[in-house]
């Protein structure tokens, strides 16, 4: 019992640093654009660079999780993380820049893949829910820590040098590799290692569980999720500074919507059982578009509202989702390395046209107007495929693959 806590310890600290540095370049957007001569446009093809790379590397991640076991692989991929950081410190223009950002999709989906795998073979029964959601605050409390010291209290340490804080935050990821390894080399559980029992070719478990519809409601609804996730928070701190706020008050409240995530996130999850689970992602659905609405007011009530909606939408639809995905019938613990591997291949998809279309829509005459509009829409698809898969599940009975 005690050895699993131990293994989540270990993911939750992994995950933390996977969100210092998922985020850690948002908050420091203008200096860097300034900084490198960059556009808008290309420091939204910065932000988005680590989920194109996700896009291809989430499928092999879950097969190398498979393969050699979640201790040795989520070691790997902090360092990776924490290679991402460093070789940001040595940017030098938009391309060097982006392609310090793309190293991060190397060593992140593994992470993400990783941790799902961990829990769902760790916990049971309505544990696993909350189990899920407490390793789901790590990247929420690492983006907490990014977007209100960098301003506040980082950047003035370092007399305003943005290099020093990729440099700190390389060496946070590299320590949690070696706590995650530490402790679960302690744990010895059997979750964290190889898989074992007779050889399933794994291209073949993809391709079986592509044609299954409610996997591929389920893959598609992540990509909504994640391009109005990833696309809102990495240009919060520049929308908010675009409604008045100072770049200091612009971080703290950029970081609203984490804080009260890291609340729901514990809460949700685990009252998303089976039974409730799809009036619970409809909820969370509109609260995404209620969000996009009060986002585009001036007013401290709306914004204030609409971060808090924002939180509570993304820091719970993807955990619900991954349950979801991970619970079916064809999936269950024997697949869940290569099932997560797809989720967060189709995820980062999302990840990757979030930030780069609202870059790309951003102009000085409308600012982030047509942005919001794009992310309006993307919510009321994840509604309507909310719906459709509660209706695909109610309709099919449930089967399991014949491997």
């Amino acid at each position: 019992m005690k050895n699993q806590w131990l293994l989540l310890l270990g993911v939750w600290m992994l995950y933390v640093s996977f969100g210092l540095i998922a985020t850690s370049l948002a908050p420091l957007a203008s200096l860097v654009i300034i900084d490198l001569g960059m556009t808008h446009a290309e420091m939204g093809l910065a932000m988005g660079a680590w989920q194109f790379i996700y896009i291809f590397s989430a499928v092999p991640s879950g097969i190398l999780l498979d393969r050699i076991g979640a201790r040795h692989a989520l070691a790997i991929a902090g360092i990776v993380v924490g290679l991402s950081a460093l070789a940001r410190v040595f940017a030098d223009d938009a391309t060097s820049l982006i392609l310090a950002v793309m190293l991060f999709g190397l060593g992140g989906p593994i992470v993400s893949a990783g941790a799902s795998k961990v829990v769902i073979s760790s916990f049971t029964g309505s544990s696993r829910g909350f189990a899920m959601g407490i390793y789901m605050t790590g990247p929420a409390i690492g983006s907490i820590i990014s977007l209100t010291t960098t301003h506040a209290i980082l950047l003035p340490y370092f007399d305003d040098s943005w290099r020093s804080i990729f440099l700190l935050w390389a060496g946070v990821a590299f320590l949690s590799a070696f706590f995650w390894f530490s402790l679960a080399t302690v744990a010895g559980s059997s979750a964290t290692g190889r898989q074992t029992g007779p050889h399933v070719s794994q291209t073949r478990v993809i391709g079986e569980l592509i044609t299954r519809p409610a996997v591929v409601i389920v893959l598609l609804m992540s990509i909504s999720v994640m391009m109005f996730s990833h696309g809102l928070n990495n240009w919060l701190p520049e929308l908010l500074q675009s409604h008045g706020l100072s770049p200091v008050n612009a971080g703290y409240w950029a970081a609203l919507p984490t804080m009260i995530g890291i609340i729901s996130s514990l809460i949700i999850p685990k009252l998303a059982t089976p039974e409730r689970r799809f009036k619970i992602l409809i909820g969370l659905s509109l609260a995404a578009f209620s969000a996009s609405i009060m986002l585009r007011l001036t007013e401290p009530s709306s914004l204030l509202a609409g971060l808090l909606l924002q939180g509570i939408a993304n820091s719970s639809l993807v955990t619900v989702l991954i349950l979801t995905l991970l619970e079916l019938p064809e999936v269950q613990e024997r697949h869940a390395g290569v099932a997560s591997g797809m989720f967060f291949s189709a995820s980062q998809l999302g990840g990757v046209l979030g930030p780069v279309t609202i870059g790309v829509l951003y102009s000085p005459e409308m600012g982030f107007s047509n942005g919001l509009t794009l992310l309006t829409t993307i919510s009321l698809t994840i509604v309507a495929g909310a719906i459709l898969l509660q209706y695909r599940l109610g309709k099919a009975p449930p089967t399991t693959l014949q491997m």
